[in-house]
């Protein structure tokens, strides 16, 4: 990407604007459909760099805009570290450059996620299970956002399990995915994955994922989120079974 063409900056802007769309709306999705979408025109490695700054921003707005930061951090703090530690080791399967088992487990982790949000019956865990329960949940998390850049398997659906308040699941996936952008960007830095170019573009991919929040909220207001999430996550089973098949075959 050292001398990256207007067509392909165009769809840049345009996968962070759609994808900022999605977060506005559902409260989450930038990563999902960032990788998802780039992840069929570059390598999954250059698509999780260019991932790192609007995601980071996005989702630390997201973070400080809710109300019970101290204990939310308090009561998953476990679950984080475990997070920076899984991710750190899982982004050597990235920064290999084995694209071909990187992209199978980037569209395996869409189809996993899209059918289990689709599907799966909404399961409750006791607060009891949680002290031994977060940290297999952050590592596990941790390993598939290094190996593929997405932060949502299977942390989404166990903070969704947890019986949050709307106000505190919306500002524990802020935490969450925060969390993982950082670690993933510090693994790939780590391991001299980095290049200045995609920095920089990954930094003006900041302004449509931005701008699309914006609307995102705006459609929020005049839309089912329940609609357009459903919507959502059928294009992103689709996306993933598809880029699943043509890795493996």
């Amino acid at each position: 990407m050292s001398d990256p063409s207007y067509p392909f900056l165009t769809a840049i802007a345009a996968t962070f604007f759609i994808a900022g769309i999605v977060k506005g709306v559902t409260g989450m999705g930038l990563p999902t459909v960032a990788m998802g979408v780039l992840g069929a025109l570059i390598s999954p490695l250059a698509a999780a760099s260019l991932l790192i700054v609007p995601s980071f921003v996005t989702n630390v707005w997201q973070l400080l805009a809710g109300p019970q930061f101290t204990s939310i951090m308090r009561r998953l703090w476990l679950m984080m570290l475990a997070i920076i530690v899984g991710t750190v080791l899982g982004s050597s399967w990235l920064a290999s450059g084995n694209t071909r088992l990187t992209t199978v487990a980037l569209g395996g982790s869409l189809v996993v996620y899209a059918g289990y949000t689709l599907f799966a019956r909404q399961i409750r865990i006791p607060q009891h299970w949680e002290r031994w329960l977060s940290p297999a949940i952050g590592a596990t998390t941790g390993i598939v956002t290094g190996g593929t850049g997405v932060f949502v398997i299977p942390a989404v659906p166990y903070l969704q399990a947890l019986g949050l308040e709307k106000d505190e699941l919306v500002q524990a996936l802020g935490l969450s995915f925060t969390v993982s952008t950082v670690a993933l960007a510090g693994g790939l830095g780590y391991r001299g994955a980095f290049k200045l170019d995609t920095l920089t573009l990954s930094a003006l991919a900041v302004i449509p994922a931005l701008g699309g929040m914006w609307a995102g909220q705006l459609i929020r207001n005049r839309i089912s989120p329940a609609t357009f999430r459903r919507c959502f996550l059928l294009c992103l089973l689709v996306l993933g079974a598809e880029m699943t098949l043509k890795s493996i075959f």
